[in-house]
């Protein structure tokens, strides 16, 4: 057990001693370290608003998000993967060219704008593309530095939250950026801040060092491709969150780990052979959720040579073939991790996001890669700008 709420199943590879006390030498100097990243995901971490910011807001039934990158696909996972507890409308312009139909709102609007450096040139589009209507409501989450969105929101007298300058975008979730719309959700934020809990328990750090531990294993043997078998269709958002995390963060000095989503079972039509037959460059993990719910078979139309279906729902079908792909990448020695999600809430997405967010500074740090910034991405925003201004 990862935690009380989550089932994890870590990798099979022979542990190896030297690496682990490596890496928890690493994770005990990181603790002790004065990280913002770190103590954003503490319910001690002061977020850049007031309460009185989420009361003036609450009523608002319509949000729209507008940030690219970490300024959005943390606050996509949260709404995705607790959907079932939320009666609010959330829309996330993500992109360029935002769905037109998506912008085309009658009732009031709550608008906010996120972006770090408050000078994306995306969201800068977006936003003077959407940003129309009288009725709406603004919010800014930028740094308190001069730059073109903190001007526009003082030209608009919008409201003006201050980005913590020392959170990059893809570790900000359990910050201002992601907690701010999730209290606009009807959720507790306080409730996703698991570290406090998670860091005292030797079960989680043991499963939690052996497992990078492993990882760096598996790297350093040319396994570099992380595939992520997702049985949970709420989850999507959230592995688009972890697939920038790990891209941005250990992509540097010609290494870096690829990582690849993959829709179950319906990849099993598609990609299971390449898997299973393939390339051994890759790693595997088993993400499902536990379902109460699920649609049921129904008995009256099962023939005869399916009756092992009656009184089967497609949770207990998703899990069948789930446990069966584990079985066979056991006996063909392909290396995966599981993970089981018995409590859909705040608490187990807290405790994933801290999880993922401490694998991948620890995997960096050991790998001796800087995991918090991302040079070569400021290049192509360089050539970008250089292109519009002389076009």
């Amino acid at each position: 057990m990862l935690s009380k709420n989550i089932i994890f199943k870590n990798f099979r590879n022979k542990k190896n001693y030297k690496s682990h006390k490596e890496v928890l030498g690493i994770f005990r100097k990181l603790l002790k370290k004065d990280s913002q990243v770190i103590k954003s995901l503490s319910p001690n971490y002061q977020n850049n608003y007031k309460k009185n910011i989420i009361q003036k807001y609450q009523k608002y039934l319509s949000v729209r998000i507008i940030g690219i990158g970490g300024s959005s696909l943390g606050t996509q996972a949260i709404y995705s993967f607790l959907k079932n507890k939320i009666k609010k409308n959330f829309i996330f312009i993500d992109n360029l060219k935002p769905k037109i139909n998506n912008l085309s709102i009658k009732k009031k609007i709550v608008n906010i704008v996120v972006s770090k450096s408050g000078n994306t040139l995306e969201t800068i589009s977006n936003v003077n593309i959407i940003l129309n209507k009288d009725n709406d409501k603004n919010i800014f989450i930028t740094e308190n530095k001069k730059s073109y969105l903190l001007s526009l929101a003082q030209k608009l007298k919008a409201e003006i939250i201050h980005h913590n300058n020392f959170i990059g975008g893809r570790y900000s979730v359990l910050s201002e950026v992601g907690m701010l719309p999730a209290a606009l959700m009807g959720l507790k934020p306080k409730d996703f801040k698991q570290i406090n809990n998670l860091i005292k328990d030797k079960n989680f750090i043991n499963l939690l060092i052996s497992n990078v531990s492993n990882l760096i294993f598996l790297i350093n043997n040319k396994k570099i491709n992380s595939v992520i078998l997702n049985y949970d269709e709420q989850s999507l958002n959230l592995f688009q969150w972890y697939q920038q995390l790990v891209a941005e963060s250990l992509g540097k000095k010609g290494k870096g780990v690829m990582p690849i989503i993959s829709t179950m079972p319906k990849d099993n039509h598609s990609l299971m052979q390449l898997y299973l037959d393939g390339p051994k460059n890759n790693f595997f993990t088993f993400f499902s959720v536990n379902e109460a719910k699920s649609m049921k078979i129904k008995n009256n139309t099962v023939l005869a040579s399916h009756n092992y279906l009656k009184n089967k729902n497609t949770h207990d079908i998703m899990i069948a073939q789930k446990n069966a792909t584990e079985n066979v990448f056991r006996k063909k020695n392909i290396p995966f991790r599981s993970f089981e999600i018995l409590d859909r809430s705040e608490k187990s997405l807290g405790e994933l996001f801290c999880f993922f967010i401490l694998e991948t500074i620890l995997l960096g740090m050991a790998l001796k890669i800087n995991p918090y910034d991302q040079p070569s991405v400021e290049l192509i925003k360089k050539e970008t700008s250089k292109i519009l201004i002389y076009k």
